[in-house]
């Protein structure tokens, strides 16, 4: 194995869950890394590590398209130069004295191409959200997907838009968010920005398996004017980047590549059906700077490898969250004199489509997405605000303890602030200090409103509680403050419900004297103290 494939801590971390989990009642087991995570470098080690344990067998890797097949054979002889490394597909036939042999699922399809290969005790699936496809299926059951075989299928993200992914992988044994990769600066820093086609109307394209019909889509993109409004996007806020655009269709990445080139940014189509040395020829200028801007139709969403790339343009709006993660994925990998990766996210003025965005990239709670804001911004925001929620919810739990065991009778406002009804012209109250977790004294008297005392001092919330209780013995009759008092127990008088009548204070059947006394004192201080309180904290 030589030292630049040297599998990272979290590589590691993901070969072992695999072989752990084979050590147990399942054999299909997944990995979900994030593009870029280098999965590829994961199960090269992961075969390097598991030929001895293999004896006479061999590994097996499969793969959907060309490209994914020659990478992977091209990695697994570097991780370990030793390495017999075969590859099956259309002409060639290479399986015999290999140790470990990467073939195609289309060529693995034909009974007699898979029936050739023999001995094989290690499967390896990439991009493995296509296995429940019939191919898949009958591949894997003939190599022993359903005897025991080991087989392990890597993905950036375990989504299919129909299904039936479950019947294949029987345990995600690992997986690793994208924003982990973000902060351990394994992956650049995304940032949003919407471009807003007002005559674009997603409204009238179809749904068919989950998602937007392409053919519906191209045609509204080329209808609304979009395309020249992309160009102009490119022009304005990546006028330096080189980018990727994703589009549903081939005309529509023909028509954007025109359109790129029309505002004056190099740009060049590649798509499915293009020839072998034509998208060779194209990707490589593009690798070569000699073109700024490819655009496609979709055929660059797997084992399309260009960390310079920084500008992303999802200019096929999709509602499938894996679709997105596999088109914005393409440039998250770092580079030298690369800061972070620009989305620029083609949307309708409005649509009745929930379309996926950048905060799918993550599996945490992020918000929604901001223009401007990273994505590890917004992760920052959301955490910061769940660590104000978790610790406004520790105060409270604190308050409610420390209030409800007092032999006084405390009260809140409705919005939180605790307090003392002395008379009906004089209330104490207890403010927490903005952004602490201290609290201060107020009084209030009918006569001169809202004030502080001389020892106005920020204090931890037990201290506050015991000293503002003494204040409230010393200046009010120990009977009308304390929570045992024995008048709170009587029937409420006629004065009192005839106030709460007055009032519009609806009192539960069986309250109390206190009870009722509670409510008037509330609904009072609710509705004309609380806003004179808080703004003097």
């Amino acid at each position: 194995m030589t030292d630049t494939f040297a599998p990272r801590p979290y590589q590691a971390e993901a070969i072992k869950a695999l072989v752990d989990g084979w050590a147990g009642p399942h054999n299909r087991l997944a990995v979900v890394l994030p593009t870029g995570a280098g999965k590829t470098v994961v199960f090269s080690n992961l075969i390097h590590q598991q030929l001895d344990n293999l004896g006479r067998r061999r590994a097996l890797v499969i793969a959907h398209r060309e490209e994914l097949l020659e990478q992977a054979a091209a990695k697994l002889r570097a991780v370990n130069p030793t390495l017999r490394v075969g590859v099956v597909k259309a002409e060639r036939d290479e399986h015999q004295d290999v140790d470990v042999i990467v073939a195609s699922v289309q060529t693995l399809a034909v009974p007699r191409r898979r029936e050739a290969i023999r001995d094989v005790g290690l499967v390896i699936v990439d991009e493995c959200h296509h296995a429940a496809a019939r191919t898949y299926m009958e591949v894997l059951e003939h190599f022993g997907g359903w005897r025991g075989v080991p087989i392990a299928g890597f993905t950036a993200t375990m989504v299919r838009t129909d299904g039936g992914l479950a019947e294949v992988w029987q345990n995600i044994v690992f997986t690793l968010d994208i924003l982990d990769m973000i902060t351990d600066r394994y992956l650049c820093d995304v940032r949003g920005k919407r471009v807003t086609v007002d005559t674009l109307d997603l409204d009238k394209v179809r749904t068919r398996n989950g998602d937007l019909v392409e053919g519906q889509l191209g045609q509204a993109l080329e209808d609304s004017g979009a395309l020249d409004a992309i160009a102009k996007a490119y022009d304005q806020h990546a006028p330096d980047r080189p980018g990727v655009v994703f589009t549903p269709t081939v005309a529509t990445a023909q028509q954007a590549a025109e359109a790129l080139r029309a505002a004056g940014i190099s740009a060049a189509p590649v798509w499915g059906e293009m020839s072998r040395d034509d998208r060779r020829a194209t990707l490589a200028r593009y690798e070569a700077g000699d073109v700024q801007v490819l655009t496609n139709c979709m055929v660059l969403t797997e084992g399309f490898d260009a960390p310079h790339t920084s500008c992303i343009v999802i200019a096929r709006p999709t509602k499938s969250a894996g679709l997105y993660v596999q088109m914005a994925g393409r440039g998250l990998r770092p580079a030298p004199g690369k800061t972070d990766t620009l989305l620029l996210d083609v949307m309708g003025a409005s649509t009745r489509h929930k379309l996926a965005s950048m905060v799918d990239l993550t599996g945490r709670e992020v918000g929604q997405a901001e223009d401007g804001k990273t994505l590890r911004q917004l992760a920052e925001e959301a955490a910061a605000a769940e660590t104000r929620r978790t610790l406004a919810a520790r105060v409270e739990a604190e308050e409610i303890n420390l209030f409800g065991q007092s032999r006084i009778r405390w009260l809140r406002t409705p919005v939180g602030t605790w307090f003392i009804r002395l008379t009906s012209a004089m209330f104490l109250f207890l403010v927490r200090d903005p952004g602490t977790r201290l609290y201060r004294m107020r009084r209030w008297t009918a006569h001169d409103g809202v004030h502080a005392p001389r020892e106005d001092v920020a204090r931890p919330l037990a201290e506050a509680l015991a000293w503002l209780e003494q204040q409230a013995v010393h200046l009010a009759p120990r009977v009308f403050v304390n929570r045992q008092a024995r008048w709170r127990q009587e029937q409420p008088s006629a004065k009192q419900l005839g106030l709460c009548r007055r009032l519009g204070i609806k009192v539960p059947k069986g309250s109390t004297a206190g009870d009722v006394a509670d409510l008037i004192d509330t609904d009072r201080v609710g509705s004309v103290l609380g806003s004179l309180i808080l703004p003097a904290a």
